[in-house]
C-alpha cells in the first residue's frame, strides 16, 4: 500500500468477524463458539501432510538483520509452518510420556482451570473461557507450551543452582517469560515491539498476537527475563532481610501494638481480581518449584491455585460460605481488616493506605472503615508511583498519583467533636493544604484526592462528631462539605470569585455554565502535565489492541461522573441541565463538549459565517447588539429546562444566574467568540468583543481564566490564546 488509506479495514471489532473473501459478518456467537471448539484457536491445524487447514493464521514474520536499525517485515514461507508442527508434535510427544508415566507430578503443561468470568464483580476482567480457553495451557501456542514446560523442567531439576534462592529467582524469571509469551500478547505498532500479556489487570481475547522466540539475548525473552530478575534481587539484597507470610488481613498473626509502621495498598471492590491474575504465573511457578510450601492455599489444602475463598475483592461469582462476595460483604471485610491494623500497631507507630483511582464511589465506605477502626487520619500524600506510559494509564481513570493516606492509633480517650467548630476549621485546613501541595506541582484531580487527609484529621480525631441538638454526622454528610470547599477554593483561584464575592456578596457573577466549566477543566489537569480522562466502559473485546480501541472515539475532554457530580451538587450545579449543552454523559463518564460541537446550537443553521455577515452588516448599522445577532436559536429555543431539587433548587432561588430559562451566558459568548475566531472573521470578533467590554469584565475575566486551564495542546486554548492577543490594549 502506498498510503494509510489503501489497507483495508480490520475484520474483527466487539467479536463480530467479516469474512476478508465475502465480506459476510458473522455474530459473536458464531465466532465464539467456532474459537472455543479449537480452545481458543491460538495453534494451527496441519493435514497429514503438514499443510495448514485451519486453526491460526501466520500473518507476517518480523526479522533483525545484523549491522542494520529497525524492524524487517515478510510473509510467512513453508519452513516457518514446519517450525510450527515440528514444536507440535514434540509437545505432543512430551505429553504422551506423561501419560506412560501414569501422570506422576503435574501435567507438564497448566491443565488447572481458568478463571469462569462473568457477572458484574472482578470476574468481568475475564473473557477467556467464552473462546474455550478453559484450561491455563490453552492460553499459549504449541511452541510456547514446549519452550515453557522445557524452561520449568529445567529451572526445577536438582542440577540447578543452590536449590535455594537461585532456583526461586530462575521461577520468577520464568514467570516474566511467560507473561511475553502467551497468545494474548500484542504486537505495539507505534514501536514495533511486544506487548505483554498485562496491558491491564484482566485477560481479554486477542485477535491479533505475537509469538516471540523465548531464546537467544534479544528483549522480552528468558534471557531478557533473567537480566530483570537478578538486577531487581540484587538491589533487594542490599536491604534487611526480613519475613513474608500468607495471612488473613482480618486475623493478624501479630500481636497486639508490636509494628511500628502498618502499611497497605487495598483492593479497591471489584477494581482487579488479583488472586484469579496471579494463577497465570501460579501454574508454571508450581512447576518451576515442585515442592514450594509458599505456592500452596494455607486456608485450602484443596484448592490448587491461589487462595480465593478469604480474598478481600468484590466478585459476585464467589462466595464466602454462605454468603456471596458482594459489595456489603467487602466492605465489612476491608473494615474489619483496618481495625486489625489498629490491632497490631504501637501506640506512637504510623499506618499508610493507597488510593490509586480517581473514582470517589467508595470511598466513604472505606474511609468509615479507618475511622472506625481507630484510625486519625492525619495527611495525604500523592506519590508518583505510576508507568505513565503502560497500557491501563492512558485513558483511564487511574491518577497520575498513588495518594497515600497517613494515619495515626486514634486515644482510647478522645471525646465527641461539635460539627460547628469542625465546619469553622475545615476552609482553612484545605487552603492551607491547597497552597502547599499547588506550591510542589500537584495539580487537579490529585490535588483534590490530597486534600482529603488533612480534612479527615479534623473529622477522625473524634470517636464521632455531633450537631447542636445530639444527632450524630456520618462521614458521607462531611464528605459532601468537604469537596464543596475545595470547589469553591478551586473557583476563587480560576475565576477570581473572592473578589467578586465581596463585592456582590455572592459566589461571583460568572453562570452556572461558565463555573462548572471551569472546574472541570481544573479537576483534568494532572501533576504528570498530562491531562487524564475517564475510561471508556466498553466490551472488553474492543480493549484488546490499544490503538484499535482509540479510534472513532469522541473529541472532547472527559472525566468520570462521579468525580464531576462531586463538585457540582454542594455548589448548586444542575448537570442534567447542561447536558446536551456544555457536557454530554455516556458510559459512567462526563464529556466536555468541544467548542466546535456548539456551532450550530449557538449560530443556528446559517453557521459562524452566516452570522459574522449580519453581525458585521448590522453592526456597522448600528441597527442592533450583537447579542440580538447571535445566538439565533437560542432566541427561540431556550436551553430545557430540567427540574432541579433539593440544594440546588434553593441556590437556584437564592442566585437568578442559575436559572435554567436564561438565555445567552458569558461562556455562550466566549464560545461564540472562538468560534469566529476559528472561521477567521476578524471584523465580526472585534464588534462582539467591543460589546462585550461595554458590558462588563465577566468575558475577559472567563476568557483568561479558560485559557490557564485548557491543555496545552487543545483546539480551544490555540483558538482562546489568538483571540485573546487580538484584543485591542
Amino acid at each position: 500500500p502506498e498510503t494509510e488509506k489503501d489497507v483495508p479495514a480490520g475484520t474483527v471489532a466487539r467479536a463480530k468477524a467479516r469474512c476478508p473473501c465475502c465480506g459476510v459478518v458473522l455474530p459473536p456467537e458464531r465466532v465464539r463458539a467456532q474459537l472455543a471448539a479449537q480452545h481458543g484457536g491460538a495453534d494451527v491445524v496441519f493435514d497429514a501432510e503438514g499443510r495448514r487447514i485451519g486453526g491460526a493464521m501466520l500473518l507476517a514474520v518480523v526479522t533483525l538483520r545484523p549491522g542494520e536499525a529497525g524492524r524487517h517485515y515478510r510473509l510467512p514461507a513453508a519452513q516457518d509452518y514446519a517450525a510450527v508442527r515440528e514444536a507440535a508434535m514434540r509437545l505432543d510427544e512430551l505429553l504422551e510420556a506423561w501419560e506412560r508415566n501414569g501422570r506422576q507430578g503435574l501435567c507438564p503443561v497448566p491443565d488447572e482451570p481458568t478463571p469462569a468470568g462473568g457477572g458484574s464483580g472482578a470476574g468481568r476482567a475475564f473473557s477467556v473461557q467464552r473462546y474455550g480457553m478453559l484450561q491455563w495451557g490453552d492460553l499459549f501456542t504449541a511452541r510456547q507450551k514446549l519452550a515453557l514446560a522445557s524452561l520449568a523442567r529445567l529451572v526445577a531439576s536438582p542440577h540447578q543452582g543452590d536449590g535455594g534462592g537461585d532456583r526461586r529467582c530462575m521461577a520468577m524469571a520464568l514467570g516474566r517469560c511467560s507473561e511475553q509469551s502467551s497468545s494474548l500478547v500484542r504486537w505495539r505498532t507505534s514501536v514495533e515491539a511486544v506487548a505483554g500479556t498485562f496491558g491491564r489487570q484482566a485477560l481479554p481475547m486477542m485477535w491479533d498476537f505475537t509469538e516471540i522466540v523465548p531464546t537467544g539475548d534479544l528483549a522480552s525473552n528468558f534471557s531478557a527475563a533473567v537480566d530483570w530478575v537478578a538486577e531487581v534481587a540484587e538491589q533487594g539484597w542490599k536491604a534487611s532481610p526480613g519475613q513474608i507470610e500468607s495471612a488473613d488481613a482480618t486475623q493478624h498473626p501479630l500481636p497486639d501494638e508490636t509494628a511500628a509502621v502498618w502499611f497497605t495498598d487495598p483492593p479497591y471492590y471489584d477494581a482487579v481480581p488479583y488472586a484469579d491474575l496471579s494463577d497465570f504465573f501460579i501454574v508454571w511457578l508450581k512447576r518451576a518449584l515442585p515442592r514450594s510450601q509458599g505456592l500452596q492455599d494455607p486456608f485450602d489444602r484443596a484448592n490448587t491455585l491461589s487462595p480465593k475463598q478469604r480474598e478481600i475483592v468484590q466478585d459476585e461469582t464467589k462466595r464466602d460460605g454462605n454468603r456471596p462476595k458482594d459489595r456489603a460483604w467487602f466492605e465489612e471485610k476491608v473494615a474489619k481488616a483496618f481495625a486489625e491494623g489498629r490491632r497490631v500497631t504501637r501506640e506512637d507507630g504510623v499506618g499508610a493506605v493507597v488510593f490509586a483511582h480517581k473514582s470517589t464511589e467508595g470511598w466513604e465506605a472505606l474511609l468509615s472503615g479507618m475511622i472506625r477502626g481507630g484510625w486519625i487520619i492525619t495527611g495525604s500524600w500523592p506519590i508518583a508511583t505510576e508507568r505513565p506510559g503502560r497500557l491501563r494509564a492512558r485513558d483511564s481513570a487511574a491518577l497520575a498519583t498513588s495518594v497515600h493516606l497517613i494515619c495515626r492509633p486514634r486515644p482510647g480517650d478522645v471525646g465527641i467533636g461539635d460539627w460547628a467548630e469542625v465546619l469553622q476549621e475545615l476552609p482553612r485546613r484545605v487552603g492551607e493544604w491547597m497552597d502547599r501541595l499547588q506550591g510542589e506541582g500537584v495539580r487537579g484531580a490529585d490535588l483534590v484526592f490530597a486534600c482529603i487527609g488533612p480534612a479527615l484529621e479534623i473529622f477522625s480525631r473524634y470517636v464521632r462528631v455531633e450537631t447542636a441538638s445530639g444527632e450524630e454526622v456520618k462521614l458521607p454528610e462531611y464528605l459532601e462539605k468537604v469537596w464543596e470547599v475545595v470547589g469553591r477554593s478551586a473557583l476563587e483561584q480560576v475565576l477570581g470569585t473572592a473578589e467578586a464575592a465581596a463585592r456582590n456578596g455572592a459566589l461571583g457573577v460568572l453562570e452556572e455554565d461558565a463555573r462548572l466549566t471551569a472546574l472541570f477543566l481544573w479537576t483534568l489537569q494532572s501533576t504528570d502535565g498530562h491531562a487524564a480522562e475517564a475510561e471508556d466502559s466498553e466490551d472488553e473485546e474492543q480493549e484488546e489492541d490499544e490503538e484499535v480501541a482509540s479510534r472513532g472515539r469522541a473529541s472532547g475532554e472527559k472525566l468520570i461522573f462521579d468525580v464531576v457530580r462531586r463538585f457540582a451538587q454542594p455548589l448548586g450545579i444542575g448537570l442534567q441541565q447542561w447536558e446536551g449543552r456544555i457536557i454530554e454523559t455516556a458510559k459512567g463518564a462526563v464529556r466536555l463538549l468541544p467548542v466546535a460541537e456548539r456551532a450550530r446550537q449557538l449560530f443556528g443553521a446559517e453557521g459562524a459565517e452566516g452570522v459574522a455577515l449580519r453581525l458585521e452588516r448590522e453592526a456597522a448599522m448600528a441597527a442592533r447588539s450583537p447579542q440580538g445577532i447571535l445566538f439565533p436559536e437560542m432566541e427561540v429555543e431556550p436551553p430545557r429546562a430540567v427540574p432541579i431539587k433539593g440544594r440546588a433548587a434553593r441556590a437556584a432561588s437564592a442566585d437568578p444566574t442559575l436559572s435554567p430559562e436564561r438565555q445567552a451566558t458569558t461562556l455562550d459568548r466566549v464560545h461564540a467568540a472562538m468560534l469566529l475566531q476559528a472561521s477567521g472573521r476578524t471584523n465580526a470578533l472585534k464588534t462582539l468583543i467591543r460589546a462585550e467590554q461595554e458590558r462588563g469584565s465577566d468575558f475577559l475575566r472567563l476568557a483568561n481564566a479558560l485559557s490557564a486551564l485548557y491543555p496545552v495542546a487543545s483546539e480551544e486554548k490555540r483558538l482562546l490564546d489568538a483571540m485573546l492577543l487580538a484584543l485591542p490594549r
